[in-house]
């Protein structure tokens, strides 16, 4: 029997506001100098301790619900979520149940063969994050700095059939919220979680099985790795006859296992009910439309227009807009030279990103500025240097900087197509190598490559490759003769 996994997305993402989300406290927990330093009574819980909801937060978290395709609740409230947990200081959690700030959206994605499928988001809504434990050998500690921080959660309905779409679903999601600014996406920090639910079903059968839920996923390899063993075990367990048991499981990354962690809750175990501190939220028309004009152009937009504007690949277009910084460096770019579109991206997802990536520098960072690229793209392109001279020059302008020509005047890179200076060349490594030029006239033919190596290297990487090429082919000709 053939088995497809059903897959349901919970991502969990910590909001980039100034203060916590129901107090003053600065929500930039990772600068405070020492644990337990950044609180006050309200986000540790203390009695008489009165919450204030967090405007910020709140348009932030509406900005998402609209990128995501889903409506405004107009109004919507807060509850509290009741389980005890040692980071967790109140033994509740303020979130949002049966009235989330927003709900019914939906997020194209691809399940991995090129098709769109279509996968439905639940609800958007907000919540407070926990404290931090530290686990050592006999005890743990507790670190509440983190303990109120804004927290979004993006709950998407179990339409996933793929671990490729679960993935492609949240490397969406984690660029709208990098798009939105709304969220750095910086999993190794643990500001974006996943959560995966996972059941797997007859092919065809359109049953909703026991489903586990897999916890703090933070990375996407981890999502990828996790949800692969979680649907292998479940159906080696159905095929020996047995059932699969509710429950919540942790990811062992070093063995590459889940783990069980707790039976798995139901929303009535946590006793929700109306937070009794916190008012409705009421959001007039107005507002939400206020929000609606802080909309970008958003990845899958621009990934459209990318394709259509500059004539690029999906693949090419979807590595541009994965990152917003770096789609607007190539715009910025693409502006400022007279070379092809698909040049520039060439230059920029090879030469460039692989400076960036040998000096761990973000794109934001880049010590070469888009009106520096451009010009060097097009010297390449209008053959004043060739490929291999322009490497040189901008692994030069990414470690001195400066300009691209005084770097070419100075270390003599400019490309000559003198065909008096290359046939010279050329004619003394013909008459230096009989051996190879009998091997290639025999029939050897890749040995054409290790001669324009010659070529490059008698010439210093100078000579245009085609006016070399040519009278390279015209030579070996003449030896046939």
């Amino acid at each position: 029997m053939k088995y497809e996994p059903v897959i349901g997305l919970e991502i969990h993402g910590e909001l980039l506001t100034n203060s916590k989300m129901f107090c003053s406290c600065s929500a930039d927990y990772g600068s405070a100098p020492e644990p337990n330093t950044n609180i006050c009574p309200t986000c540790t819980g203390l009695p008489g301790a009165m919450p204030v909801v967090n405007k910020k937060a709140t348009e932030l978290a509406a900005l998402v619900g609209l990128a995501l395709n889903c409506s405004i609740n107009k109004h919507n409230t807060f509850a509290r979520k009741n389980y005890y947990y040692p980071d967790l200081p109140k033994g509740y959690q303020i979130s949002q149940y049966e009235l989330p700030i927003a709900e019914k959206g939906s997020l194209d994605v691809n399940d991995g063969s090129e098709n769109q499928l279509k996968v439905r988001v639940r609800r958007v809504h907000i919540e407070e994050d926990t404290a931090k434990l530290a686990h050592e050998k006999n005890y743990a500690l507790v670190d509440f700095n983190r303990a109120g921080v804004p927290l979004l959660e993006i709950v998407s309905e179990p339409d996933i059939r793929t671990v490729e779409a679960a993935l492609d679903y949240a490397t969406k999601v984690r660029a709208i919220l990098r798009y939105l600014g709304v969220n750095s996406g910086d999993m190794e920090k643990g500001v974006l979680r996943f959560e995966a639910n996972i059941s797997v079903r007859p092919v065809g059968s359109d049953e909703f099985r026991t489903r586990t839920e897999i916890k703090n996923l933070n990375s996407f390899r981890a999502l990828v790795r996790a949800s692969q063993y979680e649907i292998e075990r479940q159906i080696k367990i159905y095929e020996e006859g047995g059932r699969v048991v509710q429950e919540t499981l942790g990811w062992d990354d070093v063995r590459g296992v889940t783990t069980s962690q707790r039976s798995k809750e139901e929303a009535h175990d946590y006793r929700y009910f109306p937070e009794p501190d916190l008012p409705p939220l009421q959001l007039s028309d107005a507002w939400i439309e206020s929000i609606r004009t802080q909309l970008p152009e958003l990845p899958e937009a621009k990934t459209a227009r990318f394709i259509s504007d500059f004539g690029l690949t999906p693949s090419e277009a979807r590595f541009l807009t994965s990152d917003m910084a770096l789609a607007n460096y190539f715009e910025s770019v693409v502006a400022k030279s007279k070379s092809p579109a698909k040049t520039v991206h060439s230059w920029l997802a090879g030469e460039l990103m692989r400076q960036l990536n040998d000096s761990n520098t973000d794109i934001k960072d880049s010590p070469v500025s888009p009106e520096t690229f451009a010009q060097l793209v097009d010297m390449v392109n209008d053959k004043m240097i060739s490929g291999n001279a322009g490497k040189v020059v901008l692994r030069e302008l990414f470690e001195h900087g400066g300009d691209p020509a005084r770097i070419i005047k100075d270390k003599n890179l400019a490309q000559v197509s003198d065909t008096g200076f290359i046939q010279e060349a050329i004619d003394k490594i013909l008459n230096d190598n009989p051996k190879e030029v009998e091997q290639y006239l025999a029939g050897k033919e890749t040995l054409f490559q290790w001669f324009m190596g010659q070529v490059a290297r008698a010439t210093k990487g100078k000579a245009d490759p085609n006016v070399a090429k040519e009278l390279m082919v015209k030579g070996l000709e003449e030896r046939k003769k």
